[in-house]
């Protein structure tokens, strides 16, 4: 058996931790050899860690422990915890998980009993990293290009970075289609990154001309959007963008573009030319624009509009 503590705020990596794990299991019996469980009461924490595994063999139990460190534990729930821990069955795994927001710089409390004891297994912390550590942005790219049995040149690399930013998931994410987008072909260059990814100025000539009311040429964009993604992700990637927006709209009298760059997790050069951009742009607009984009995104999630593409026009476009 193994003891595991994955926390941080960057979810895709710890995620990938997980995977790994999972890995080790029998793909025959993963109904009944993977558990997850969302914060149980104590007693049900104790029974769940003293798991017997039955004939099908190891067993992975994943604990989303967020609640467990915002509330104490006494020393007697302290000590049943790690005793039950310390004698488990040894064919079963266990991963505690306590993931953080994004960007918002929060930490776990160092403090506490509980993460003083879980510290003392398999305990790894997964931060994002900052747009402004190009090299460890480009060292992950390169090794999650790697993964894929593809390469970037350096230009790719940087054009990644520009345009999408320090979300790992959205990177991988763009690597994957970049790798069928070449096919064939193994090397990726910048004019496939800009091809292909959807980036900050593709949805700034979009929303740009969505606010000064250029209707037309809005949608203009808006179908060009769609030949490189499905509606939901553009979305998605819409609602990311402008919830960054709305933090440098909010906070750009108060915060430098060097802080501006961590609170958003956008290179310190994006901050700069979205604020420029954004000087025009009021507050009250930008959430308008979201709150609009979050109705079309619980009708068609919801399967209330059986024409996506058409839901986000009639949105956006009314």
């Amino acid at each position: 058996m193994a003891i595991y503590f994955f926390y941080g705020d960057e979810e895709f990596n710890i995620e990938q931790e997980v995977n790994k794990l999972k890995k080790g299991l029998d793909k025959n019996f993963l109904e009944m050899s993977l558990k997850t469980y969302d914060n149980p009461k104590f007693a049900d924490l104790i029974a769940i860690l003293r798991t017997q595994p039955m004939m099908f063999g190891k067993m992975l139990v994943i604990i989303k422990a967020n609640d467990y460190f915002s509330k104490t534990f006494d020393d007697k729930e302290i000590k049943q915890i790690e005793q039950a821990l310390d004698d488990n069955n040894e064919n079963l795994d266990i991963v505690f998980v306590a993931e953080l927001p994004r960007n918002e710089g929060k930490k776990l409390d160092s403090r506490k009993k509980f993460f003083k004891m879980l510290s003392k297994y398999n305990a790894k912390e997964f931060a994002s990293i900052p747009t402004y550590k190009t090299a460890e942005l480009e060292s992950w790219i390169k090794k999650q290009a790697k993964s894929k049995d593809i390469e970037l040149n350096p230009d790719a690399i940087a054009a990644m970075i520009t345009q999408i930013g320090n979300n790992l998931r959205e990177l991988d994410s763009e690597l994957d289609k970049l790798k069928l987008f070449i096919y064939p072909e193994k090397q990726i260059t910048k004019q496939n990154v800009q091809e292909l990814c959807i980036s900050n100025e593709d949805l700034f000539a979009f929303s740009d001309y969505l606010m000064k009311g250029e209707k037309d040429r809005a949608l203009l964009e808006y179908r060009r959007l769609l030949e490189k993604k499905f509606c939901l992700e553009i979305v998605a990637a819409l609602q990311t963008m402008i919830r960054k927006w709305i933090t440098l709209k909010a906070k750009s009298t108060e915060c430098s573009t060097f802080e501006l760059s961590k609170l958003t997790g956008q290179h310190e050069y994006v901050v700069k030319l979205n604020l420029q951009k954004l000087k025009n742009t009021s507050l009250k607009d930008l959430v308008k624009l979201k709150q609009n984009l979050t109705e079309a995104e619980f009708k068609i999630k919801s399967g209330q509009s059986l024409f996506p593409e058409k839901e986000v026009e009639d949105v956006l476009f009314k």
